[in-house]
């Protein structure tokens, strides 16, 4: 199962949410599925079936133990190498297409402001008329 390797429109919210478990996984000691989809703000379906997709890939491990007597499963997930390496490409990924965002952002700026000066150097409304200004 490919998750990611596609750029397609429609792909790239699943590259975010992808990117943002792996970000959470390699940061945090230990979470569950709960915690994560609140995190996120994802289901607990969607949250499972991206760990389980993540898991297939090679990405997470998924690590079953117990904590004292009381014999309660619980489940560690672990961020592999390719894991790991995938979260590296993904992060270099957002961050092109976030500085990307900003130029083009920071261009459209800087014609809105030369915009607006022309026009305000052009003219003035006074009163209802309307008058060059020298």
């Amino acid at each position: 199962m490919v998750l990611y390797n596609s750029c397609s429109m429609n792909e790239q919210p699943l590259k975010e949410d992808i990117f943002q478990i792996l970000r959470i996984l390699a940061s945090a000691d230990y979470c569950t599925q709960r915690d994560l989809a609140h995190s996120l703000t994802f289901s607990l379906g969607k949250t499972n079936y991206l760990l389980k997709a993540l898991a297939n890939t090679g990405l997470i491990k998924i690590r079953n133990f117990s904590l004292g007597n009381n014999k309660i499963k619980k489940v560690k997930y672990i961020l592999t190498q390719k894991g790991l390496e995938q979260k590296v490409h993904l992060t270099l990924y957002f961050l092109q297409r976030k500085e990307k965002e900003y130029l083009e952002l920071k261009q459209e700026l800087e014609k809105t402001k030369t915009d607006i000066n022309t026009i305000s150097n052009d003219v003035s409304i006074e009163a209802g008329s309307i008058r060059r200004v020298v």
